[in-house]
């Protein structure tokens, strides 16, 4: 494991050092949105050119969109019945369909019958390990999404005011993030800190990131663009990388906590890793508790949880299956609705974000399947249990997401109280929780 360390130096704009520390299928079923509820649309859909009559015009694309809906549902009920012959044409028959289909629920259609196709017909172990390095593109696909859609933007918006107002009258902070990607979430919270009434504290950040295939020191750029960024509002600053194939081998000693700071530990989309397998030297102790425990013996001020407000986590495929193509078409449908180019490279990355999620949830079984999404209620249950107590997230972060969302397109968007918790969803579906949590 392998750390760098970034703090403004006197004699240049930063200073690195490291350090190495090794060691179902009715027709009640079709729920799935065809197309976008709203009816304001600001540019028109092309209708490929289809062998089909009865589908080739928008008159019937609704009917073609139940349809796609009802052969996706009964593939995946053969793949559970191990009925593998008749999925393996329905996925061609969903394939040619989904092309003669316009809008979301082609592109939808298109991912899950790609990611059915691929359990059917598993990849063998060097395939696998060959497609996970595609973790190359993940920073691009994720700022793609970031832009695109104000999901990741209401992550880092309610986060950080609960780490704001957990910092408050406290001169050492230190920020431990459990994946840092691009660091997009910190320059606005370093300039609230900045102008604080009691003046900034002094900033330490523990950035968490997993190792690159080409070996390229992402963390200590993210670094060096934070301390310029700290040193130029006058924020002492320092920072550690820390890269980690997973959560669970990072230990709490490794943070290097010091007397008297104040810790926030923040988690955007992470903590669903740590829903398989348990601690090797316990078996009887689930990796997600272990890593509770590690965070709850830093004694933090709070910590910041934000995950999919979804349950895709069901042992039996096709409650997973059918909750998941529930979900990724609301999402879709809030995508088609935006202003972006339908065939631009940001659309089609940030469709290919959610895409890559798809293919591990109906593909991926085991310690492959890593897209374990749970509900808010299960997370409100597992934090408790683990001895924290929720804060509330106040009328500051409402206020602050509801006015971010007038700068998207699409007037589908909805923030929702929770007691004490906030979600952001698309026509009143739920698709994303956050919430802050104390030792209690």
């Amino acid at each position: 494991m392998v750390m760098a360390s970034v703090s403004p130096s006197n004699s240049s704009p930063v200073s690195i050092s490291y350090q190495d520390h090794s060691s179902p299928h009715d027709k009640e079923a079709s729920y799935v949105h065809i197309q976008s509820p709203s009816a304001k649309r600001t540019r028109s859909q092309t209708v490929h050119e289809c062998p089909y009559d009865d589908i080739s015009n928008d008159e019937n694309a609704q009917e073609s969109g139940i349809k796609l809906v009802h052969l996706l549902m009964a593939c995946a009920e053969a793949i559970q019945n191990d009925e593998l012959a008749a999925a393996v044409d329905m996925v061609r028959e969903i394939k040619r369909l989904a092309s003669c289909t316009s809008g979301a629920m082609s592109k939808i259609a298109s991912y899950f019958a790609e990611s059915l196709s691929q359990r059917i017909y598993p990849a063998s172990k060097d395939n696998w390990a060959r497609i996970y390095e595609a973790e190359a593109v993940s920073e691009m696909l994720y700022a793609s999404f970031y832009e695109a859609c104000p999901y990741l933007k209401f992550a880092h918006f309610t986060a950080n005011q609960a780490i704001l107002e957990a910092f408050q009258g406290h001169k050492v902070v230190h920020i431990i993030d459990f994946n840092l990607m691009q660091g997009s979430q910190w320059p606005e919270l370093i300039k609230a800190l900045a102008v604080r009434s009691e003046g900034p504290p002094h900033l330490r950040m523990t950035g968490i990131g997993p190792p690159r295939p080409d070996n390229k020191d992402v963390l200590q750029e993210v670094g060096v663009k934070l301390a310029e960024l700290a040193g130029s509002v006058n924020v002492e600053f320092s920072f550690r990388g820390m890269v980690a194939a997973k959560l669970d081998d990072v230990k709490p000693w490794y943070f290097e906590v010091k007397p008297g700071e104040a810790i926030a530990v923040n988690s955007i989309l992470q903590m669903h890793r740590l829903l398989y397998g348990h601690v090797a030297s316990d078996p009887s102790k689930a990796l997600i508790d272990e890593v509770l425990s590690s965070i709850k013996s830093l004694n933090p001020k709070v910590v910041t949880v934000v995950e999919q407000e979804a349950n895709h986590n069901s042992n039996m495929f096709l409650e997973r299956f059918v909750e998941a193509l529930h979900y990724y078409s609301t999402m879709f449908d809030s995508l088609e609705a935006s202003s972006l180019d339908p065939l631009g490279p940001e659309m089609v990355c940030s469709e290919m974000y959610l895409g890559r999620e798809i293919a591990n949830i109906v593909a991926r079984e085991g310690a492959e399947r890593v897209e374990r999404h749970e509900p808010l209620s299960a997370w409100r249950k597992r934090m408790s249990n683990a001895g924290f107590k929720q804060v509330h997230l106040g009328s500051n972060a409402f206020d602050q997401v509801s006015y971010m969302l007038k700068y998207f397109s699409g007037e589908g968007y909805t923030v929702e109280e929770n007691r004490g918790c906030l979600t952001l969803g698309w026509h009143n579906r739920p698709l994303i929780a956050a919430s802050a949590w104390e030792c209690g």
